[in-house]
């Protein structure tokens, strides 16, 4: 299983060559994709009425992995390494990091910069 970042699915919704795509790569070795809640929080509210039925049937296809009390803690210690060494990222890829290291899931992503600013995450690129 990997953990899709929203970045990884919003290159796929705007490349005309899907070929080119993250996705496409990480797919063509991963047969269960995921994303976190929050991440399908992102994309199925960050688009327009017109793109809602891309993004529902994106989203249907793919294990959602709820941010639950136990992420809610692993969000907890890396808010406070990353306060504690001036290194703060985005709330979402923040949330998004703290389930892929809560449930030991590698992430996928396009933003290396925020992501790699969290300890212990495995990113596959």
């Amino acid at each position: 299983m990997i953990l899709l970042d929203s970045s990884v699915l919003i290159e796929l919704f705007r490349k005309k060559d899907k070929k080119s795509t993250l996705f496409y790569r990480i797919s063509q070795s991963y047969s269960d994709l995921s994303i976190s809640s929050i991440t399908y929080y992102e994309v199925r509210t960050g688009n327009r009425k017109s793109h809602f039925e891309y993004w529902k049937t994106l989203t249907d296809n793919l294990t959602v992995i709820p941010f639950d009390k136990a992420c809610a803690n692993t969000a907890i210690s890396i808010y406070q390494d990353l306060l504690r060494t001036r290194n703060m990222i985005d709330l979402a890829d923040l949330l998004i990091g703290a389930t892929a290291l809560t449930h030991n899931i590698p992430i996928s992503t396009l933003n290396i910069k925020h992501f790699e600013r969290i300890k212990k995450l495995e990113i596959l690129k």
